[in-house]
């Protein structure tokens, strides 16, 4: 990348708030909600915070970006991945459910109305690190889990697994399709995505990355032919109704690359992030059109990343704040 580039495309954050703990997992709501607010939740060491949070583009009236916590909601143990229900929600009687995994290989179920009325179930299973779980999203009665216990598992809400399907290696991340919620993707360390169906309970498809480690995969939700992924430092993309194989693959970090996100407001956009370092964690923002990152940000030992529901925005979790990034369409 040229100098020139790299002055252009390198960004401050459009929006700091600073956070009373180290944050490990940052998920905004990936649905509606009946509310134009976004609800955002972020775990700490001990902690599940949920805030709703306004910005200056939805809002004209804002300057910046108002932000304010609904609930604090104490947790046992670490926390170390977070999904929102599609149940949840702001408007007329308030309702709050998400699920978290953490670092004593359990679920938690968390339902409130962010008044007198906290609910958690444990749901129990998994055998080693939890590392990735999503809500089936039109009705969220089901939850999707996977592991580094070589299982991706799917729970009703009750807590029994309905389903379980033996990987050959770790699972990192798993992805609901939007609208067929029969299809699930699974994306295993060792390099494969496949791509199962809930009815038969048997893959019907897979891609290859044709190298390891996998450290991520994500469906783009406005286009589901289109599936991101990361691995090793590469950032790579198929078009899974053409080959196995990806059709584009790129440098991405210098160091091991972490996450791969796509934007939930355009399906060109998506963002990938760098293994926390020793000082800094590198965020770089993609658009399909361009040859290089549009947008390059940083942040002390980031961990987590998130993309709004609406405005190309996206955060990632640091040490004792949450740093976001606007880009443009």
């Amino acid at each position: 990348m040229s100098r020139n580039m790299q002055e252009d495309t390198h960004r401050s954050p459009s929006y700091t708030v600073t956070c009373e703990d180290y944050v490990h997992v940052v998920e905004f709501s990936p649905f509606s909600s009946g509310t134009p607010l976004s609800l955002l939740a972020y775990g700490g060491n001990q902690f599940v915070v949920v805030a709703s949070c306004i910005f200056q583009e939805e809002d004209k009236e804002i300057k910046g970006v108002d932000f304010n916590i609904l609930q604090a909601f104490h947790h046992e143990v670490r926390v170390d991945a977070l999904a929102w229900s599609p149940e949840s929600r702001l408007d007329r009687v308030p309702n709050i459910r998400l699920c978290s995994a953490a670092a004593d290989r359990k679920l938690r179920l968390l339902t409130s109305d962010l008044q007198e009325r906290h609910e958690v179930k444990v749901m129990e299973g998994h055998t080693s690190y939890i590392n990735h779980l999503v809500f089936e999203p039109t009705e969220g009665k089901q939850i999707a889990s996977v592991s580094d216990d070589h299982t991706c598992r799917v729970w009703d809400l009750d807590g029994n697994e309905n389903c379980i399907f033996r990987l050959r290696s770790p699972g990192i991340s798993v992805c609901w399709h939007p609208e067929e919620v029969f299809k699930l993707l699974v994306a295993e360390k060792k390099g494969t995505i496949r791509f199962y169906d809930l009815v038969t309970q048997q893959a019907i498809l897979s891609l290859d990355c044709g190298q390891s480690p996998l450290m991520w995969a994500d469906w783009c939700l406005h286009n589901t032919i289109k599936v991101g992924a990361v691995a090793g430092n590469d950032w790579l993309i198929w078009d899974i109704t053409r080959s196995s194989y990806p059709q584009e693959k790129r440098p991405a970090h210098i160091d091991t690359a972490r996450f791969f996100k796509w934007s939930r407001a355009n399906e060109n956009i998506f963002a990938t992030t760098g293994c926390p370092g020793k000082i800094s964690s590198q965020l770089l923002i993609h658009h399909l059109g361009h040859p290089q990152p549009v947008t390059i940000g940083s942040t002390a030992v980031g961990s987590g990343l998130s993309w709004h529901r609406t405005l190309p925005l996206c955060v990632m979790g640091g040490d004792r704040k949450l740093v976001f990034w606007l880009t443009e369409m």
